[in-house]
C-alpha cells in the first residue's frame, strides 16, 4: 500500500489551471467551500436527530444515501462512458467509503453522545493530515488541533460504551480515506460527476441494511421527507463543496480544517438544540479554531510563494 504523501496533493494547486476555482473567487475560496460544508453538514446532523427516532440509524444512513443519489444523478446526469477501468474502480470505493462512513458513525451516536462522537471521529483526519504532510510545522497545527478536540471531549472518554467508540473511531478512519478518495474522484472525474456515481454506488450498498433495520418505516411519507432534508445538507451540499475544495487544496490542509467539525456541531447545538457551551469547551474550540486558521495562513503562504508573490506577514 502506497504512503499518503504520494497519492495526495501535496503542493499548492492553487496556481491550477483557470476555471477550477481559486483565481475566481480568491486564494481563500477552498477554504470558504470547506467551511460551507461543515457548517451543512453540522445543521443536517441536527435535523437527523429529530428522524433517528422515526427511521432508527440505519434507516437514516439509507434515506440520506438514497435521497442524495437521487439528487445528484438528476442534477449531474453524469456519463456513464469512456471511463477507465480506474476511475471506476476509484468511484466504487468512494462509495463503499462514504456509505462506511455514514453507517459507522450513526451507529456510534445511537450509543455515545454526539460531541464525544464527533471528537472521536475528528481523529481520523488529524492523523491523515500528520501522515500527509511534508512539512514540521502542520505537525504543530495538527497537535494543537487534537489538544483541542480532546478537550471538546471533555478530557477524557471514560464511562462511554466502548461499542460506541470504535465505531466512532471506526468512522474517522472511514472519513480519512473518504478525503484520499474524494481527492482522487475529483481528479478523475468533470464536475460532480464522481461524487454522483459514487452516492450511487454508496446507496445502493448500503440499501439493505436499511430495509433490514427499518422496514417498512422508510416508507412514511414524513420520514421520507426529512430524510431528504437531511441528504441535502448532510451529503449533497457538503460533499460537493469538499469535493471541489479537494482540488484546490491540498489534503493535509483539508484534514486539519476537519477539526473544525466538533466547534460547528457545538454552535449548532447551541443554535438549534439549546444546549450550552462549558468553559473548558470554549477553550477546546478557541484551540481549534486557531490550528485550523495556522494550517490555512501556511497553506496560502505556501500558494502566494509558488506564484512569485511574497507571503502575507
Amino acid at each position: 500500500m502506497t504512503t499518503p504523501s504520494t497519492d495526495l496533493p501535496s503542493s499548492p494547486p492553487l496556481a491550477a489551471a483557470p476555471g477550477t476555482g481559486p483565481r475566481r473567487f480568491g486564494s481563500l475560496g477552498p477554504v470558504g467551500l470547506v467551511l460551507a460544508g461543515g457548517v451543512s453538514v453540522q445543521f443536517g446532523a441536527a435535523l437527523a436527530v429529530t428522524l433517528m427516532p422515526r427511521a432508527g440509524a440505519l434507516g437514516v444512513v439509507s434515506l440520506r444515501l438514497l435521497a442524495a443519489a437521487i439528487v445528484l444523478l438528476v442534477v449531474c446526469r453524469p456519463r456513464l462512458r469512456g471511463h477507465s477501468r480506474t476511475d471506476w474502480g476509484t468511484v466504487v470505493v468512494f462509495g463503499l467509503t462514504m456509505a462506511a462512513m455514514n453507517g459507522l458513525f450513526y451507529q456510534a451516536v445511537d450509543r455515545i453522545p454526539l460531541g464525544p462522537a464527533v471528537t472521536l471521529e475528528v481523529l481520523g483526519p488529524l492523523t491523515l493530515s500528520v501522515l500527509a504532510s511534508r512539512r514540521a510545522v502542520n505537525v504543530v497545527w495538527a497537535g494543537l488541533a487534537l489538544v483541542g478536540v480532546f478537550l471538546l471531549g471533555g478530557g477524557s472518554f471514560g464511562g462511554l460504551d466502548p461499542l460506541g467508540v470504535a465505531f466512532a473511531l471506526a468512522a474517522g478512519a472511514m472519513w480519512a480515506a473518504y478525503i484520499v478518495f474524494s481527492a482522487r474522484t475529483g481528479r478523475r472525474f468533470p464536475q460532480a460527476d464522481g461524487l454522483a456515481l459514487a452516492m450511487a454506488v454508496g446507496a445502493l450498498a448500503f440499501l439493505p441494511f436499511g430495509v433490514v433495520g427499518s422496514g417498512t418505516r422508510l416508507l412514511d411519507p414524513v420520514t421520507v421527507g426529512l430524510g431528504a432534508g437531511v441528504a441535502v445538507l448532510s451529503s449533497v451540499l457538503p460533499y460537493t463543496l469538499e469535493l471541489l475544495a479537494l482540488r484546490c487544496l491540498p489534503a493535509s490542509t483539508f484534514a486539519i480544517l476537519m477539526s473544525l467539525e466538533p466547534g460547528i456541531a457545538a454552535l449548532a447545538g447551541f443554535l438549534i438544540l439549546d444546549q450550552a457551551l462549558s468553559a473548558l469547551q470554549a477553550l477546546a474550540i478557541a484551540l481549534v479554531i486557531a490550528a485550523s486558521m495556522g494550517a490555512v495562513r501556511t497553506q496560502v503562504g505556501r500558494g502566494k510563494a509558488a506564484l512569485g508573490e511574497q507571503p502575507v506577514s
